[in-house]
């Protein structure tokens, strides 16, 4: 049995080789094999990165010269988007290629959400498991875990292995939300069964302090919304007792998240594997290690982007040095735009000085303007991608359909769309329309424009600081000739904006979460 199904692995990789060299090129100096036709793919997700805060997109302040190499060396897309400016949606928009406003649960989950991902559905992962890869996941998942009610002493499922990846080492949501622990292939990492592991959303545990009641234990202080239990000194989001052992240190994060992707490309360097490579920066809390403080003018928020960046060169080391680099497809984005006071005080608004997180763009994170999924999107692949600057509209929705093609696979049905030769640079045909979200809002993009519904709700969250985008009003913005957002051409262009109105009713169809407008009629 083994045998047999060593020969259709072998069959497969061998078949979808040949198809993926149609997509790659003709390469007569090289030896066809299965490493060569099948590139490892890596996903290096970053989390709440500002379109503004990478030097090849403009940031002066802060200095990411790994990250500027993959976008100097690569694609470096200047309309590339998340599916949503808040992560959860986002992530599941990336990952089974279905936009997250079908999905009504799809919102930010706390820790004990359950999975989101239906263990039948058609994820990125599947797909390319399906043709040879190894699958793993390191860093947030933020998806849901179990199916209502987790003992986060015993096995955790379903999880991240039971959509598509065989291999997960993540944290359940955010590093600000409980519980603390790592989670390796579903087993809380240095669980103790005397010190059992208690989680709530709901209710606090008898005689657990909190960043409410006992802010003298605190090393960081909560602005808003994280005042629950107290980890490492750091209020959070949510209720934890127990697992002392298993709590992480947030320092700590960073260097054992890249030591987990650096050892699952050594491990696997012999076959093709895809990386989703979850980074926790710059979330909150922000917590650069000891040898990162200081790196910047801004305080830990900068702090931190330059530890991210570190470790994006550290894991092109680990590819450089295996010998892999040549063949290793790399995207590198974010799960949505930035945001500065996101729950702490840690001077992220009063030390960015004349940095822009978000660059020339409006909003930022939770927002319906550009910033909120507008993001950094880069295509790496050494030797084989031309390096340049690309106009073309990109997003992760649309990374399922294409490594499906790349494969030499087809999909079910899905919301993604095959832009392979987009996103290797031979194309500038990117996407026409996006439904793209933003708190249970939806916009549209389409060619150079941009049309946000009315909306009910404040214009600004003051907690943030962040333009939301809502209004009683149409909006209608160029974003070629205006990318700031700053001229609404509503009422200067009434045909334009009927017709994205119709095109937006039509590719919205009778979504599950449907959306409530204000309607001006």
């Amino acid at each position: 049995m083994e045998n047999k199904q060593s020969i259709l692995r072998y069959v497969l990789c061998v078949g979808v080789g040949l198809v993926t060299s149609s997509f790659i090129g003709n390469h007569s100096s090289e030896k066809a094999n299965d490493k060569t036709s099948l590139p490892n793919i890596v996903i290096i997700n970053m989390d709440d990165l500002g379109y503004g805060d990478v030097g090849a997109y403009g940031a002066t302040g802060i200095p990411t010269p790994n990250m500027d190499r993959l976008a100097n060396e690569g694609i470096r897309f200047t309309n590339g988007y998340a599916t949503s400016s808040t992560c959860t949606p986002s992530r599941f928009g990336m990952l089974t290629g279905v936009y997250p406003w079908r999905n009504s649960d799809a919102k930010i989950l706390p820790g004990t959400a359950p999975l989101l991902i239906d263990t039948a559905q058609q994820t990125l992962p599947k797909i390319l498991r399906q043709a040879g890869y190894r699958t793993g996941v390191v860093g947030k998942w933020h998806l849901g875990l179990g199916s209502g009610h987790v003992d986060w002493n015993g096995h955790i499922s379903p999880g991240p292995n039971e959509v598509g990846f065989d291999e997960s080492f993540i944290m359940a949501a955010t590093q600000d939300r409980v519980p603390t622990v790592y989670i390796e292939d579903g087993h809380v990492v240095g669980r103790d069964a005397k010190d059992p592991i208690e989680v709530s959303y709901d209710h606090n545990f008898e005689g657990e302090p909190t960043g409410l009641d006992n802010p003298e234990l605190l090393k960081m202080k909560w602005h808003h919304g994280h005042n629950q239990s107290i980890v490492n000194g750091i209020p959070r989001i949510g209720y934890m007792k127990g697992g002392d052992r298993a709590r992480w240190v947030d320092e700590d994060m960073a260097d054992t998240f890249l030591s987990k992707a650096q050892s699952f490309v050594k491990k696997h360097k012999s076959e093709p594997f895809f990386l989703y490579y979850a980074m926790q920066q710059p979330h909150v809390p922000r917590t650069p290690h000891p040898r990162f403080v200081g790196s910047t003018a801004m305080g830990p928020r900068g702090d931190v982007i330059v530890e991210a960046d570190h470790s994006v060169g550290a894991f092109l080391k680990t590819l450089e040095e295996e010998g892999l680099l040549e063949n290793t497809l790399i995207i590198f984005t974010s799960d949505n735009g930035p945001v500065l006071n996101d729950g702490y005080y840690d001077d992220a608004v009063e030390k960015v000085g004349e940095h822009r997180p978000n660059g020339p763009l409006r909003g930022g994170k939770y927002s319906l303007y550009e910033a909120g999924a507008r993001v950094p999107f880069v295509v790496y692949w050494k030797g084989r991608v031309e390096p340049q600057v690309s106009d073309a509209v990109v997003c992760q929705l649309d990374l399922l359909a294409s490594f499906a093609a790349l494969t030499g696979q087809s999909i079910q049905d899905a919301d993604s769309r095959d832009y392979l030769d987009v996103l290797l640079g031979r194309s500038q045909q990117g996407r026409d329309a996006l439904v793209l979200e933003a708190n249970s809002k939806t916009f549209l993009r389409q060619g150079d424009w941009v049309m946000v519904p009315p909306y009910r709700g404040a214009a600004l969250n003051r907690q943030v600081n962040i333009e939301l985008g809502n209004s009683d009003k149409y909006q209608l913005y160029n974003v070629r000739e205006d990318v700031g957002q700053q001229n609404n051409l509503a009422e200067q262009e009434p045909n334009r904006l009927e017709e994205m109105r119709k095109l937006y009713g039509e590719l919205r169809g009778n979504a599950r979460n449907e959306v409530k407008e204000l309607e001006l009629h």
